[in-house]
């Protein structure tokens, strides 16, 4: 293990190669771009392939994967849209692949600073979606996504926030190449384009069929989770490092507390600011911030929630038409559970808007013995 002062992307980048990809396909587009441009110098003996559209460097990863190529890419925004076609196709193939999300917002109006509407606007698409809250967990998620997606047989998207996150310079740790080929085993497909063993990929289902087809990749993903913790349990032993799989109580401040507030990413790390002011001012408040946002962990969070008298999230997204998508989740894993706990969704940061602490630590201290408003607005 070597700390070094890093740009966020450059560490990313690092470390995706540590992993041993055979095959990296990549468009650069603002602000993952320093992700494969890095990657693009050849730091391991991998191919890289400069597409000319991210429809392209997806398409290309699935006919690597499906040859029995270890891929990786990494985009952002409307990169990540052009690609939504081939994400389905992707995750129904049941392909490892191993994607780096730079958070941005999508148009219109063109913006190119970071919310979270980008990954959130692919959430039915069939990959799982870690978020991180900071480039040291970026680092070791990365490292985690390979043993994961090529165990449970699903593609993994490693979120970042955009240039929050992206073009923050930092110490970060990076775990050596005999440390991740040893948590790392040797890329060994479940399946593969082989004409010695012919198999099919993708190919045409009647109805019923494509039923049963879907109806499995359901149970899959759901199945995905005790994969998650466990190679987040196997993670930390192996480098001594606190990992959080699905979710963390930050300074088990959650148990007890009468407010909970709930966010993810980096927009956390702001919170857990004002939750330690507050709880120095005696205030009865926790913070949970969820991880892993697909497969939803919907048991765990209703249990985790369970004691709380009310639940304040903040989120960098919106569904037009309805409110926050986290608050929108949130509240039906609440109701499966038959938890009944009042939830107030608060959107902010669209489009890279400045979320002060200033102005969480207000919308706490007015939410906080609200009975159930409609979304509201930072």
């Amino acid at each position: 293990m070597a700390r070094k002062i890093l740009e966020g992307s450059i560490a990313m980048a690092r470390t995706a190669a540590l992993g041993r990809p055979n095959v990296i396909a990549a468009y650069p587009i603002t602000p993952s771009t320093h992700i494969p441009e890095e990657l693009s110098k050849k730091l391991a003996n991998y191919e890289f392939v400069p597409v000319e559209a991210e429809f392209s460097a997806i398409s290309g990863l699935i006919g690597a994967s499906c040859a029995g190529a270890r891929t990786f890419t990494a985009t952002s925004s409307q990169g990540l849209l052009l690609m939504h076609e081939a994400l389905h196709n992707a995750a129904g193939m049941r392909l490892p692949i191993v994607m780096a999300v730079a958070n941005r917002s999508v148009s219109a109006p063109l913006n190119i600073w970071c919310d979270w509407q980008d990954s959130l606007s692919q959430r039915d698409t069939g990959w799982m979606q870690l978020f991180c809250k900071n480039n040291q967990e970026a680092v070791d998620t990365l490292v985690q996504s390979f043993k994961i997606a090529e165990t449970a047989s699903v593609p993994v998207m490693v979120r970042v926030e955009g240039f929050y996150l992206t073009h923050l310079i930092a110490p970060v740790d990076i775990p050596s190449q005999e440390q991740v080929d040893a948590f790392l085993p040797a890329f060994r497909p479940k399946h593969a384009l082989d004409v010695s063993k012919p198999e099919a990929f993708g190919t045409y289902a009647m109805p019923n069929t494509y039923y049963e087809i879907r109806k499995d990749h359901a149970q899959l993903m759901a199945a995905s989770l005790p994969v998650v913790e466990k190679t987040a349990q196997e993670f930390e032993k192996a480098f001594g490092r606190k990992q959080f799989a699905l979710m963390e109580d930050y300074s088990s401040s959650v148990k007890g507390a009468k407010t909970v507030i709930v966010s993810m990413a980096a927009l956390s790390e702001s919170i857990e600011l004002v939750v330690d002011s507050m709880r120095a001012k005696k205030e009865s408040v926790g913070l949970l911030r969820l991880k892993c946002f697909r497969p939803f962990p919907s048991k765990q969070l209703a249990s985790a929630l369970s004691g709380a008298e009310r639940i304040i999230v903040f989120e960098k997204d919106l569904s037009l038409g309805l409110e926050g998508i986290l608050a929108t989740e949130l509240k039906a894993a609440l109701q499966e559970a038959g938890v009944k706990v009042p939830v107030v969704g608060i959107i902010c940061g669209l489009g890279g808007k400045d979320v002060k602490t200033s102005e969480l630590e207000a919308a706490y201290s007015k939410f906080k013995d609200a009975k159930a408003p409609s979304s509201q607005w930072l």
